[in-house]
């Protein structure tokens, strides 16, 4: 699938003293754009969590700060999806000014798919394909 573009705004309450985004918003920002990016795979996180006891959990996150957003400025999240298979996921992100296409940082996060219990479990077939995971692998 295409990379997803997600817009939004800088809030004052993201900004540090001078003004500056403060840096852990970058990852909050990154889970915005990948559940964005569920939801245009036609997809719902919050349906596989009920319906197939499927979590999402977090195995590393990589982020590379290029240029300091500021408050009010209008940001864009792109995401796509790097790698893909029954046991993990990976999703990359380039975070952009949206005035002059700037580019603020770039990074991934790498999740595994593990069940209610929070062990490694295998996400089921009927997700694979919308998320570009091939069979056998």
């Amino acid at each position: 699938m295409a990379p997803v573009e997600t817009r939004l705004r800088v809030r004052y309450a993201e900004t540090d003293q001078m003004g500056v985004v403060y840096h852990a918003n970058y990852l909050i920002w990154m889970e915005v754009g990948r559940v964005e990016y569920w939801r245009a795979s036609g997809l719902r996180y919050r349906d596989m969590e009920r319906e197939d006891g499927i979590l999402l959990v977090v195995a590393e996150v990589n982020c590379r700060y290029l240029s300091a957003a500021v408050y009010d400025e209008e940001v864009i999240v792109r995401t796509s999806v790097a790698e893909a298979t029954p046991r993990m996921i990976r999703f990359d992100y380039e975070l952009l000014a949206a005035d002059d296409g700037r580019k603020l940082a770039t990074g991934y996060t790498k999740h595994v798919f593990c069940g209610a219990d929070r062990r490694p479990a295998k996400l089921p077939q009927k997700y694979h394909e919308k998320l570009g995971i091939k069979k056998n692998t």
